[in-house]
């Protein structure tokens, strides 16, 4: 699937509505319930965020929002059903803009992020963690059992390409270490999997982490950006480039996805309700700092440009670790 034809709407009918919309004269006054597909097992880190919001656009457009699980394939399924469902402004998609923007790198669905108008909520740090019964107590101590035994580590993560996958496929490329990959159709199940024992070591979100961390029963070793983590109830956790300096880490950002050729009224009520409410919602900034999430609600070309760093480098992360059959270069996609 190609990008769909652009609606025409302009900046100067954006900032003109802006002036004077409210819940009640929006230019789209839904009729029946929307539904946002999150193409991931629930309770992980696309499944909260979204219920978030979904709890402020019910609130801003007085409709039903009906938030519905679709994992698969990394994420590939319940997104291919957006696409499939008519594109009437009623059903959207939810999840990390990497993995709507490197879906065509694996193969999996013929989709770009110009494709969709995105509207992004916040970002996401990924932050890997360890059942508290292991040993590793840093995470030099986790670096240097990898590298003495090469593919033997457990690694849980939500699946090929998930945010706690490009983590640890990260990692391997800067410091040369391998894994024993352990995928689950969520953050949430490879969370709880990681708890349980099945694997030694989580590379998920903060968010999805959070309250096993707060509980104890992981240990976190790091945070995978370049300045310290402050996770409520934990403390905070080291930044990873203490021990790898050079690591890139772009903004892994979280939002909702409307096809590209929606109806012109569900966008431009979207647009307003994205700067109205979201841009001041008390709902979504208290998530953020309670979960260790960074509040950033983006949306329209501001929220595009935002989120290629993150697409890009995804992209060249699964097709440098042998991950990604199709290469990125083919697909327009500029090497970080």
């Amino acid at each position: 699937m190609r990008a769909f034809s652009r609606a025409a709407i302009t900046l100067t009918a954006i900032l003109g509505l802006l002036a004077f919309a409210t819940a009640q004269d929006y230019p789209w006054k839904p009729t029946k319930p929307i539904t946002i597909v999150v193409p991931w097992a629930a309770g992980g880190s696309t499944d909260q965020v979204t219920r978030v919001m979904a709890g402020e656009l019910e609130r801003a457009l007085g409709a039903s929002v009906v938030v519905v699980n679709q994992p698969g394939a990394s994420g590939s399924v319940g997104t291919t059903n957006v696409l499939n469902s008519e594109h009437d402004g009623y059903t959207w998609a939810a999840g990390a803009i990497r993995d709507l923007g490197t879906y065509a790198v694996l193969d999996m669905l013929d989709t770009r992020i110009d494709d969709w108008y995105i509207y992004l909520g916040v970002s996401n740090t990924g932050v890997v963690a360890v059942n508290a019964g292991t040993p590793y107590k840093t995470f030099g101590e986790l670096l240097d059992a990898m590298r003495a035994k090469p593919g033997q580590v457990t690694v849980a993560t939500a699946g090929l390409s998930s945010a706690g996958h490009t983590v640890m496929e990260s990692i391997a490329a800067a410091t040369g270490v391998t894994y024993r990959h352990v995928p689950y159709d969520g953050g949430n199940p490879a969370v709880i999997a990681t708890v349980a024992g099945e694997a030694e070591v989580v590379t998920q979100l903060a968010v999805e982490e959070a309250e096993m961390l707060r509980a104890g029963r992981l240990r976190a070793l790091a945070a995978h950006s370049q300045v310290p983590l402050f996770l409520e109830g934990v403390g905070e956790i080291p930044a990873i480039t203490d021990w790898i300096p050079d690591m890139k880490i772009p903004t892994n950002y979280f939002g909702i996805w409307i096809p590209r050729d929606a109806p012109a009224e569900v966008v431009e009520t979207m647009n307003l309700v994205w700067e109205n409410v979201m841009k001041n919602s008390d709902a979504l900034r208290k998530y953020a700092a309670e979960r260790g999430a960074i509040f950033d609600p983006l949306y329209g070309d501001e929220a595009i440009e935002a989120a290629r760093p993150s697409v890009a480098h995804q992209a060249y992360t699964l097709w440098d670790g042998g991950k990604a059959p199709i290469d990125p270069a083919t697909l327009g996609y500029e090497r970080p």
